[in-house]
Protein backbone atom coordinates (compact mmCIF):
# COMPACT_ATOMS: atom_id res chain seq x y z
CA UNK A 1 0.00 0.00 0.00
CA UNK A 2 1.31 3.40 -0.87
CA UNK A 3 2.46 5.73 1.79
CA UNK A 4 3.11 9.57 1.99
CA UNK A 5 4.93 11.97 4.09
CA UNK A 6 3.65 12.73 7.55
CA UNK A 7 0.75 15.14 7.98
CA UNK A 8 0.73 17.51 10.51
CA UNK A 9 -2.52 18.11 12.69
CA UNK A 10 -4.70 21.07 12.10
CA UNK A 11 -4.35 21.57 16.02
CA UNK A 12 -0.82 22.09 16.07
CA UNK A 13 0.04 18.52 17.25
CA UNK A 14 2.68 16.34 16.53
CA UNK A 15 2.03 15.03 13.06
CA UNK A 16 -0.01 11.01 12.01
CA UNK A 17 1.05 9.34 9.01
CA UNK A 18 -1.24 9.16 6.28
CA UNK A 19 -1.73 6.48 3.65
CA UNK A 20 -2.01 8.40 0.39
CA UNK A 21 -3.96 5.85 -1.40
CA UNK A 22 -6.85 6.00 1.06
CA UNK A 23 -6.56 10.09 1.04
CA UNK A 24 -7.32 10.16 -2.42
CA UNK A 25 -9.98 7.89 -2.20
CA UNK A 26 -11.66 10.17 0.52
CA UNK A 27 -10.90 13.50 -1.70
CA UNK A 28 -12.64 11.35 -4.60
CA UNK A 29 -15.80 11.05 -2.63
CA UNK A 30 -15.38 14.70 -1.05
CA UNK A 31 -15.03 16.19 -4.44
CA UNK A 32 -18.35 14.38 -5.90
CA UNK A 33 -20.06 15.30 -2.60
CA UNK A 34 -19.52 18.97 -3.12
CA UNK A 35 -20.09 19.04 -6.38
CA UNK A 36 -23.47 17.91 -5.49
CA UNK A 37 -24.66 15.77 -8.06
CA UNK A 38 -22.48 13.63 -10.58
CA UNK A 39 -18.94 14.11 -12.30
CA UNK A 40 -17.16 12.97 -15.64
CA UNK A 41 -13.97 11.45 -15.46
CA UNK A 42 -12.61 14.79 -16.48
CA UNK A 43 -14.29 17.10 -14.28
CA UNK A 44 -12.76 14.78 -11.43
CA UNK A 45 -9.15 14.64 -13.07
CA UNK A 46 -9.49 18.61 -13.00
CA UNK A 47 -10.34 19.13 -9.63
CA UNK A 48 -8.28 16.94 -7.97
CA UNK A 49 -4.98 17.05 -10.52
CA UNK A 50 -4.42 13.41 -9.84
CA UNK A 51 -3.21 11.93 -12.95
CA UNK A 52 -5.88 9.78 -14.83
CA UNK A 53 -5.11 6.36 -14.84
CA UNK A 54 -5.17 6.57 -10.64
CA UNK A 55 -8.53 8.55 -10.56
CA UNK A 56 -9.85 5.59 -12.66
CA UNK A 57 -8.37 3.22 -10.38
CA UNK A 58 -9.59 4.43 -7.22
CA UNK A 59 -13.19 4.72 -8.85
CA UNK A 60 -13.60 1.08 -10.02
CA UNK A 61 -12.63 0.03 -6.27
CA UNK A 62 -15.44 2.44 -4.60
CA UNK A 63 -17.84 1.98 -7.22
CA UNK A 64 -17.35 -2.32 -6.73
CA UNK A 65 -17.85 -1.45 -2.94
CA UNK A 66 -20.77 0.11 -3.83
CA UNK A 67 -19.60 3.41 -2.40
CA UNK A 68 -19.46 5.11 -5.81
CA UNK A 69 -21.71 4.64 -8.55
CA UNK A 70 -21.21 4.83 -12.15
CA UNK A 71 -24.40 5.92 -14.52
CA UNK A 72 -25.19 5.26 -17.92
CA UNK A 73 -23.99 8.43 -19.08
CA UNK A 74 -20.80 6.88 -17.76
CA UNK A 75 -20.13 10.01 -15.32
CA UNK A 76 -19.73 9.36 -11.53
CA UNK A 77 -21.85 9.93 -8.57
CA UNK A 78 -22.16 9.04 -4.99
CA UNK A 79 -23.27 4.99 -4.30
CA UNK A 80 -26.25 3.75 -2.34
CA UNK A 81 -23.54 2.35 0.39
CA UNK A 82 -22.50 5.94 1.77
CA UNK A 83 -26.43 6.23 3.02
CA UNK A 84 -25.78 3.55 5.64
CA UNK A 85 -23.07 5.06 6.83
CA UNK A 86 -24.20 8.48 7.06
CA UNK A 87 -27.30 7.35 8.57
CA UNK A 88 -25.15 6.08 11.45
CA UNK A 89 -22.36 8.60 11.68
CA UNK A 90 -26.09 11.32 11.80
CA UNK A 91 -27.41 9.64 14.62
CA UNK A 92 -23.68 9.30 16.54
CA UNK A 93 -23.46 12.75 16.00
CA UNK A 94 -27.21 13.61 17.34
CA UNK A 95 -26.18 11.70 20.27
CA UNK A 96 -22.50 13.29 20.67
CA UNK A 97 -24.15 16.87 20.19
CA UNK A 98 -27.32 16.27 22.41
CA UNK A 99 -25.36 17.80 25.53
CA UNK A 100 -24.53 21.02 24.06
CA UNK A 101 -27.61 21.55 22.02
CA UNK A 102 -29.58 21.21 25.35
CA UNK A 103 -27.57 23.48 27.40
CA UNK A 104 -28.43 26.32 24.83
CA UNK A 105 -32.25 25.39 25.43
CA UNK A 106 -31.69 25.43 29.11
CA UNK A 107 -29.92 28.85 28.93
CA UNK A 108 -32.35 30.80 26.16
CA UNK A 109 -35.45 29.01 26.05
CA UNK A 110 -35.30 28.31 21.92
CA UNK A 111 -34.38 25.71 19.61
CA UNK A 112 -31.42 24.56 19.04
CA UNK A 113 -29.45 23.11 15.84
CA UNK A 114 -26.32 21.36 14.45
CA UNK A 115 -25.58 21.74 11.30
CA UNK A 116 -22.85 21.00 8.53
CA UNK A 117 -22.38 22.25 5.19
CA UNK A 118 -23.64 19.52 2.29
CA UNK A 119 -22.38 19.71 -1.22
CA UNK A 120 -24.37 23.50 -1.86
CA UNK A 121 -26.54 22.90 1.03
CA UNK A 122 -26.93 23.23 5.08
CA UNK A 123 -27.84 19.86 6.24
CA UNK A 124 -29.54 20.00 10.09
CA UNK A 125 -27.77 16.96 11.88
CA UNK A 126 -29.25 17.16 15.33
CA UNK A 127 -31.80 19.59 17.15
CA UNK A 128 -33.12 19.92 20.57
CA UNK A 129 -36.20 21.82 20.42
CA UNK A 130 -37.70 24.57 22.77
CA UNK A 131 -39.40 23.83 25.97
CA UNK A 132 -42.45 26.20 24.75
CA UNK A 133 -45.73 25.55 23.35
CA UNK A 134 -44.74 27.49 20.09
CA UNK A 135 -41.59 26.35 18.89
CA UNK A 136 -39.14 26.11 15.81
CA UNK A 137 -38.70 22.24 14.16
CA UNK A 138 -36.59 21.69 11.53
CA UNK A 139 -36.12 17.95 10.24
CA UNK A 140 -33.12 16.53 11.45
CA UNK A 141 -31.80 15.71 7.76
CA UNK A 142 -33.70 18.42 6.25
CA UNK A 143 -31.38 19.87 3.42
CA UNK A 144 -31.72 24.12 3.38
CA UNK A 145 -30.10 27.23 1.14
CA UNK A 146 -26.93 29.08 2.48
CA UNK A 147 -28.18 32.15 2.03
CA UNK A 148 -31.39 32.41 3.63
CA UNK A 149 -30.62 30.80 6.66
CA UNK A 150 -28.51 31.72 9.60
CA UNK A 151 -26.77 28.57 10.06
CA UNK A 152 -25.84 28.42 6.18
CA UNK A 153 -24.46 32.22 6.52
CA UNK A 154 -22.15 30.73 8.87
CA UNK A 155 -21.21 28.10 6.95
CA UNK A 156 -20.36 30.35 4.18
CA UNK A 157 -18.34 32.66 6.31
CA UNK A 158 -15.74 29.64 7.00
CA UNK A 159 -14.88 29.55 3.17
CA UNK A 160 -13.29 31.59 0.85
CA UNK A 161 -15.19 34.29 -1.32
CA UNK A 162 -14.61 32.45 -4.75
CA UNK A 163 -15.97 29.15 -3.01
CA UNK A 164 -18.76 31.22 -1.67
CA UNK A 165 -19.47 32.90 -5.43
CA UNK A 166 -18.99 29.32 -6.87
CA UNK A 167 -21.85 27.45 -4.70
CA UNK A 168 -24.38 30.94 -4.95
CA UNK A 169 -23.93 30.93 -8.54
CA UNK A 170 -24.77 27.29 -8.87
CA UNK A 171 -28.00 26.77 -6.86
CA UNK A 172 -28.98 30.64 -7.14
CA UNK A 173 -30.24 32.49 -4.76
CA UNK A 174 -33.91 32.13 -4.53
CA UNK A 175 -36.11 34.39 -1.79
CA UNK A 176 -37.62 32.67 0.02
CA UNK A 177 -39.33 35.76 2.01
CA UNK A 178 -39.00 39.51 1.30
CA UNK A 179 -36.41 39.60 3.77
CA UNK A 180 -33.99 37.09 1.95
CA UNK A 181 -30.83 38.73 0.36
CA UNK A 182 -30.78 37.90 -2.97
CA UNK A 183 -27.63 39.85 -4.28
CA UNK A 184 -24.49 38.24 -4.68
CA UNK A 185 -22.50 41.35 -3.30
CA UNK A 186 -24.66 42.32 -1.03
CA UNK A 187 -24.44 38.68 0.80
CA UNK A 188 -20.29 39.47 0.41
CA UNK A 189 -20.83 42.37 2.20
CA UNK A 190 -23.19 40.25 4.82
CA UNK A 191 -20.42 37.27 5.12
CA UNK A 192 -17.75 40.17 5.59
CA UNK A 193 -19.60 41.44 8.69
CA UNK A 194 -20.32 37.50 10.01
CA UNK A 195 -16.56 37.35 10.03
CA UNK A 196 -16.23 40.41 12.18
CA UNK A 197 -18.51 39.99 14.33
CA UNK A 198 -18.51 36.28 14.69
CA UNK A 199 -22.55 35.48 14.39
CA UNK A 200 -24.88 35.28 11.76
CA UNK A 201 -28.61 35.90 11.71
CA UNK A 202 -31.93 34.81 10.26
CA UNK A 203 -33.94 37.75 9.98
CA UNK A 204 -36.94 36.37 8.96
CA UNK A 205 -35.20 35.51 5.55
CA UNK A 206 -36.03 31.95 5.55
CA UNK A 207 -39.81 31.94 7.28
CA UNK A 208 -42.11 34.74 8.01
CA UNK A 209 -41.97 35.16 11.45
CA UNK A 210 -39.04 33.16 12.55
CA UNK A 211 -35.36 34.58 13.77
CA UNK A 212 -32.23 33.08 14.15
CA UNK A 213 -28.50 33.37 15.19
CA UNK A 214 -25.90 31.16 14.41
CA UNK A 215 -21.99 30.92 14.97
CA UNK A 216 -19.65 28.30 13.20
CA UNK A 217 -17.95 25.63 14.86
CA UNK A 218 -14.47 26.35 14.38
CA UNK A 219 -11.88 23.02 14.36
CA UNK A 220 -14.61 20.90 12.80
CA UNK A 221 -13.62 18.95 10.56
CA UNK A 222 -16.15 20.06 8.00
CA UNK A 223 -17.74 23.56 8.44
CA UNK A 224 -20.46 23.25 10.79
CA UNK A 225 -22.47 25.25 12.42
CA UNK A 226 -24.89 25.66 15.74
CA UNK A 227 -27.70 28.12 15.75
CA UNK A 228 -30.58 28.91 18.14
CA UNK A 229 -34.34 30.09 16.55
CA UNK A 230 -37.81 30.77 17.84
CA UNK A 231 -40.76 33.11 16.74
CA UNK A 232 -39.61 37.00 15.91
CA UNK A 233 -41.49 38.12 18.86
CA UNK A 234 -39.69 36.10 21.27
CA UNK A 235 -36.48 36.98 19.47
CA UNK A 236 -35.47 40.35 19.95
CA UNK A 237 -32.46 42.44 21.19
CA UNK A 238 -32.13 41.02 23.92
CA UNK A 239 -32.16 37.61 23.25
CA UNK A 240 -29.79 38.48 20.68
CA UNK A 241 -27.38 40.07 23.14
CA UNK A 242 -27.30 36.86 25.64
CA UNK A 243 -27.24 34.03 22.92
CA UNK A 244 -24.24 35.36 20.57
CA UNK A 245 -21.66 34.71 23.97
CA UNK A 246 -23.69 31.27 24.95
CA UNK A 247 -22.93 30.37 21.38
CA UNK A 248 -19.63 30.82 20.90
CA UNK A 249 -18.80 29.23 24.46
CA UNK A 250 -20.66 26.20 23.23
CA UNK A 251 -18.74 26.23 19.74
CA UNK A 252 -15.45 26.58 21.80
CA UNK A 253 -16.52 23.48 23.76
CA UNK A 254 -17.77 21.28 20.69
CA UNK A 255 -14.51 22.38 19.06
CA UNK A 256 -12.63 21.00 21.83
CA UNK A 257 -14.57 18.06 21.90
CA UNK A 258 -13.93 17.04 18.20
CA UNK A 259 -9.88 17.57 18.95
CA UNK A 260 -9.54 14.84 21.37
CA UNK A 261 -11.24 12.37 18.23
CA UNK A 262 -8.60 13.55 16.13
CA UNK A 263 -6.01 10.51 15.05
CA UNK A 264 -2.81 10.25 17.33
CA UNK A 265 0.59 10.69 16.76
Amino acid sequence: MENRPQRRRGDGAAPYPGVQSVERAFDLLEVLATAGGELSLSEIAATTELPLPTIHRLLRTLVGRGHVRQLPSRRYALGPRLIHLGTSASVMLSDWARPYLSELVDGLGETANLSMLDGDRATYIAQVPSRHTMRMFTEVGRRVHLHSTGVGKALLAQLDDERITDILRRTGMPAKTSHTITDLAAMLAEIERIRADGYAVDDEEQEVGVNCVAVAVVGAPTPTAISVSGPSARMGPEVLRRAVPLLGRTALSLAADLQTVRPSA
